[in-house]
């Protein structure tokens, strides 16, 4: 399973205050990651949230399936961007060679490590051949949760980037920097940006 309980009752209460200002940009990746991509191609987001990141790439000319696990977060980002979201978690998706791109951005850090390997299967067969995947997650030592209670899996770098090869992605950037996660606590996040051969 590729859903924690506790993770998704923490957004499903959290969402209906969870309000995007006009004003407010997209995360800072985003655009690097479109602009890989084949123009008006199928891009899929894991994790939307409030749905800005999905609404900004849809308003850049592609076709954007935005999929949360939270029912609450999806019908936030229905009723602020029309979004057509849906409600998935990452085990279930089940496309095959469906999009040119799939965007998880501070999403897959949720999954368990011992789900990640099935979900990078799965996100690699939904990948068209030569297709892109970029996810970021907190580093750490071990699986844990957060002050918030959420569950995270706090990867060491080499252990991921294990991950992601041995699933038959190539890793072409990755970036590790400083950042306060939401719960104040001072980790080191990393990028990774990975390519279906």
């Amino acid at each position: 399973m590729s859903t924690d309980p506790d993770t998704i009752a923490f957004y499903q209460a959290r969402a209906p205050h969870w309000v995007f200002h006009s004003g407010e940009h997209c995360s800072h990746q985003l655009e690097g990651f479109l602009d890989r991509l084949p123009p008006a191609s199928r891009v899929l987001e894991l994790g939307c949230g409030g749905g800005r990141d999905a609404a900004r790439i849809r308003e850049r000319g592609f076709a954007v399936d935005a999929t949360d696990a939270t029912p609450a977060l999806v019908k936030r980002a229905n009723q602020a961007f029309a979004l057509g979201a849906r409600v998935m978690a990452f085990h279930e998706l089940e496309a095959d060679a469906a999009y040119s791109g799939v965007w998880a951005h501070a999403s897959l850090l949720h999954c368990p490590r011992a789900a990640l390997p099935d979900v990078l299967m799965r996100i690699r067969r939904a990948l068209m051949p030569g297709g892109w995947h970029f996810a970021s997650f907190k580093l750490g030592a071990a699986e844990g949760r957060d002050l918030l209670g959420r569950l995270h899996n706090f990867p060491p770098p080499e252990w991921l980037i294990a991950a992601y090869e041995s699933t038959g992605f190539v890793v072409e950037a990755q970036q590790t920097y400083a950042g306060k996660a939401s719960d104040g606590t001072q980790r080191d996040w990393i990028d990774l940006t990975v390519k279906k051969p």
